[in-house]
């Protein structure tokens, strides 16, 4: 817990809780939501090659997980460090454009 504390830069064993709570929480709902999702474009195993198939659940999957993190992370109090995380994650991917750099303000 003292790892994911430090680098996450979390101060309680119950914040890391609710971090790992919400993370369960989302990956369980992007991964429920997907399907239907698919479903309602036409795309089934039946229709398609199953690895095209698992490909574009896994395409399907990405936006909604971070959707719903944002959203999960803010009702359990946590929408700041969810925020930094997806913003952390999209940069990772190569979609930092998304995400202007923030000016910092100077005081007079």
């Amino acid at each position: 817990m003292e790892k994911l504390k430090q680098r996450w830069g979390l101060k309680s064993n119950f914040q890391v809780f609710i971090i790992l709570t919400v993370f369960a929480i989302t990956g369980s709902t992007a991964a429920y939501i997907a399907k239907p999702i698919l479903s309602y474009l036409g795309i089934t195993k039946d229709v398609m090659h199953p690895v095209f198939f698992w490909i574009l659940y896994v395409l399907i999957i990405f936006p909604i997980y971070k959707v719903i993190l944002v959203c999960v992370g803010t009702l359990f109090g946590q929408r700041e460090f969810f925020w930094n995380f997806v913003k952390k994650m999209m940069k990772n991917m190569g979609m930092g454009f998304l995400f202007p750099k923030e000016k910092k303000q100077e005081n007079n």
